[in-house]
């Protein structure tokens, strides 16, 4: 089904795509070394920076026994000469990677490079628009705690309008019933319009600025960080920075009792206070993305696993 695709956005899976790719990050997580992609080369080529994803994606393919070419930071690459970045892909394209994983701070960038490269694109996160591997960390990390994809009511809260991991996860929360996303932002920073399009008829949602305004019991709060990288008036972001903070107390005050999720890294909007908390999963949630990402990978280079 994804064999040989270009990973570009959530909307690219089919509800059959990703239960399946659950299954196979569930056995990977009971037996996660394998010879799966032994001889393979994965190129990775992060224009942003990068932790969780990048060195994800990094232990995925090396415990699938395959082998990573990394770019490397900018600085040390013709990057810094003024090389483009579309010349910078057919150069890597021309040492024949089996497949490459990308983040650019320009949205569509993914896709741009997808029209250049022979070798499957998985798009890593592209500026403001999506991160669909992320969702799929996310749809993870809810299926282990619920059974299920379906049926299901998140907040996600903080910056919805430069998030990339909100868009996506609305996208792939949409490719099934019954779920509902309150999104709780302030006014400046409110889930963009075209992704509201998107999930139209397909994800209820309800738009609200306060926590205190979700109403109906929760089975995840989705904190997001406020993004200084994005934003031109540094005096909006200190501003806006603090809007939301999950204590253990404002978590206690939330109706049902969700788990509390965070694509990270984060700032001040979870203190350390919660890291222990019995709801807290966003460390797991971390841990969680190598097992989809070794999934994701057999997946797209179409591996016996």
């Amino acid at each position: 089904m994804l064999k040989g695709r270009d990973i570009l956005s959530a909307l690219d899976f089919e509800p059959d795509d990703i239960v399946d790719l659950m299954g196979l990050a569930d056995r990977f997580r009971a037996e996660p070394r394998s010879s799966a992609a032994s001889g393979r080369i994965m190129t990775t080529a992060f224009f942003e920076p990068s932790t969780r994803t990048r060195l994800s994606f990094t232990f995925a393919m090396t415990r699938l026994g395959g082998d990573v070419v990394d770019l490397g930071p900018e600085e040390v690459t013709s990057r810094a000469k003024g090389e483009t970045f579309e010349d910078t892909i057919r150069m890597l394209d021309g040492y024949g990677p089996d497949l490459f994983v990308i983040r650019h701070g320009q949205p569509g960038s993914a896709a741009a490079a997808a029209e250049i490269a022979a070798a499957p694109v998985i798009n890593a996160g592209d500026g403001t628009n999506e991160h669909p591997t992320q969702a799929l960390t996310d749809l993870y990390t809810l299926r282990r705690e619920y059974g299920r994809l379906d049926g299901l009511t998140l907040a996600m809260v903080g910056d919805l309008k430069y998030s990339r991991t909100t868009s996506s996860l609305s996208y792939a929360l949409s490719k099934f019933p019954n779920n509902k996303v309150y999104y709780v932002s302030p006014p400046q920073l409110r889930m963009r319009p075209e992704v509201l399009d998107n999930i139209s008829g397909r994800l209820r949602y309800e738009e609200v600025e306060r926590l205190e305004d979700v109403k109906e019991p929760l089975h995840a709060v989705y904190m997001t960080r406020v993004q200084r990288e994005r934003f031109s008036d540094l005096s909006e972001y200190e501003r806006l920075k603090s809007y939301y903070v999950l204590t253990p107390e404002v978590l206690l005050r939330l109706p049902g009792r969700p788990i509390v999720m965070h694509p990270l890294p984060r700032i001040a909007e979870i203190p350390e206070s919660l890291d222990s908390h019995p709801q807290s999963r966003y460390f797991q949630q971390a841990q969680n993305g190598m097992y989809v990402r070794m999934a994701l990978i057999v997946r797209v280079l179409g591996l016996n696993a």
